[in-house]
């Protein structure tokens, strides 16, 4: 009877051993439990941040391509005004405009630098005459 008491008792501190194991584990992840429903929380409130930014950024994105199509309407109606036929001589675009307006300044450059030169020379004579 001793050693079934023995045995016994043995038996109860292997089991209150392993109670303990169990206690401690089942704590240890309780703990991670809490913590990764912290991050869930944490990452919740991030999502939320973002998607709210997202929906500002949308908004945005919303009013500058109103802005655009306004401004588009806007050219159109500009555009439509302007005369469409040109006139003769007239350059073909923008860019030959360009262009015929910087022939011309050189022309008027070289009329200039020309009759300061017959200026120059029209005087000289006339102090040769004097």
């Amino acid at each position: 009877m001793l050693n079934e008491l023995e045995t016994l008792s043995q038996n109860i501190g292997r089991l209150i051993e392993i109670n303990q194991q169990h206690h401690e584990a089942r704590h240890a992840l309780e703990e991670q439990v809490a913590q990764l429903h912290a991050q869930l929380d944490g990452a919740r409130a991030e999502i939320e941040q973002l998607r709210e930014e997202r929906n500002a950024l949308q908004a945005e994105r919303d009013t500058l391509s109103a802005k655009i199509d306004d401004a588009q309407v806007r050219l159109n109606a500009i555009l439509e005004k302007l005369p469409r036929a040109k006139g003769q001589g007239e350059p073909d675009n923008q860019l030959d405009l360009l262009a015929s307006s910087q022939q011309e300044e050189e022309r008027e450059e070289g009329h200039h630098a020309h009759g300061e030169t017959a200026s120059g020379t029209h005087e000289a004579r006339h102090g040769e005459n004097a």
